[in-house]
């Protein structure tokens, strides 16, 4: 496989990466060369984006053989084996290491111009690199970011040797390469222009990563008295906010509504997803299916958000959420510019169906044939401007290839024509 540049790559690279944009993820890119490729990575899973500055630490003598490698905030990975094999004194490796650890800051500051590192504790981390040969610096960039603190660790690279590609299986969950071609001797040859990145670009990219950053963090929802767990994310140019409501047995934390939460993002709306039920209320079944509580609970939050944001509200509901949305939109001061139901019980709304105002999109699986009878007799019911969109061959949880896909493109479409006129 042969790429056009690092933009080439990076472009390519992303599409085999969005299986984890419902992990929330942070990308690391390696100076100088990974960076080009982590900002079209970043930019195509809206993750945030920054670096990852690691110093090999060779032996004295002989540096061209590492025995370990240091990071930021004190990280120190260090090969023992390789330092009692190589017989050298701890004053000669502390040298080696100060003098490492004081070229790390160095480029670390001026890469960032000041801006803090990006935290990774307890994150899902992607460390890019335009290409792999011997691994030695990618494998370092790995056991650095597992250092701190990283729940989960990607190893992504456009083209890698053979031999490496299958080492840094070691160090990383999971490897993500493109290409691992079989007469492999650098990096440089699968790409029509690899010539070399500067500092500057280096600093222009993560300048551009940093001024386009999303906000992102935990909130507390006043729901009429009730505090509930919500996570709020602001894209940098965001027009809008989706507030999502959980279908029964989920939370905020539904994989699948993160997923389409991700895609909203990077277009430019806002999200918050939060528990509807306490967990002391969750307990009771009977709460899961109580439409009017559960309506009430996402009308109080409408209002919390709008109090603190000053942007259109948009609801996305699933399964008995898509109900508690409808139900909530009906009411006349309910301040919801659009609505999407996916795999929706629209049903579950009754009388109020007719009462609400708001765009409705109703999204199906074409496989999910009781529930999309159910969405067929609620959208006759419907006064507003509707559509009802049937995903062929999706069932009611959209887990088949590309189902889940077509429902994210779908409600992005959708919001965004309502929401950002």
């Amino acid at each position: 496989m042969l790429f056009t540049d690092r933009t080439d790559a990076g472009r390519r690279l992303a599409g085999a990466l969005r299986h984890l944009r419902g992990r929330d993820p942070v990308v690391l890119g390696l100076p100088r060369g990974g960076v080009p490729v982590a900002y079209e990575v970043a930019r195509d899973l809206g993750a945030p984006l920054d670096v990852i500055v690691v110093r090999k630490l060779g032996v004295p003598y002989h540096p061209e053989l590492g025995f370990g490698a240091v990071g930021e905030d004190g990280v120190r990975v260090v090969s023992e084996e390789i330092v009692r094999r190589a017989g050298v004194g701890e004053r000669d490796l502390a040298a080696v290491e100060r003098a490492e650890e004081a070229e790390l800051v160095r480029r670390a500051h001026a890469y960032r111009e000041g801006r803090p590192r990006l935290p990774l504790e307890g994150r899902a981390v992607i460390v890019v690199d335009d290409g792999v040969a011997t691994g030695a610096t990618a494998r370092a960039a790995c056991r650095v970011v597992r250092a701190q603190g990283a729940a989960y660790v990607v190893l992504a690279v456009p083209v890698a040797s053979p031999d490496a590609a299958t080492e840094l299986r070691r160090d990383a969950d999971e490897v993500v390469c493109l290409s691992t071609p079989s007469l492999f001797s650098a990096v440089g040859e699968w790409y029509r222009d690899f010539s070399q990145t500067s500092d500057a670009e280096v600093i222009s990219l993560l300048t551009r990563a940093s001024a386009g950053a999303a906000i992102s963090e935990k909130v507390e929802v006043d729901a009429g008295g009730v505090p509930l767990a919500g996570d709020l994310v602001l894209p940098g140019d965001a027009g809008a906010v989706v507030v999502f409501a959980h279908g029964s047995g989920s939370s905020r934390f539904s994989p699948r509504n993160r997923s389409v939460a991700t895609v909203l993002n990077r277009a430019g709306l806002g999200t918050l997803l939060f528990d509807l039920l306490t967990p002391g209320e969750e307990v009771y079944r009977a709460n899961v299916f109580d439409i009017r509580l559960l309506a009430g609970r996402l009308a109080d939050t409408t209002d919390w958000l709008r109090r603190r944001i000053s942007l259109p509200v948009g609801s996305f509901g699933a399964s008995t959420g898509a109900a508690a949305t409808l139900r909530a939109a009906a009411a006349a001061d309910s301040g919801v510019g659009a609505v999407v139901s996916r795999g929706g019980r629209p049903d579950l709304a009754g009388a109020d169906l007719s009462a609400v105002r708001a765009p409705t999109l109703l999204v199906v699986g074409g496989d999910d044939t009781t529930v999309l009878g159910l969405n067929r007799q609620a959208q006759a019911a419907l006064h507003c401007e509707n559509r009802l969109e049937v995903v062929p061959g999706a069932t009611h949880l959209f887990e088949e290839p590309g189902a889940l896909d077509r429902v994210a493109d779908l409600a992005r479409d959708w919001f965004t024509a309502h929401l950002l006129r």
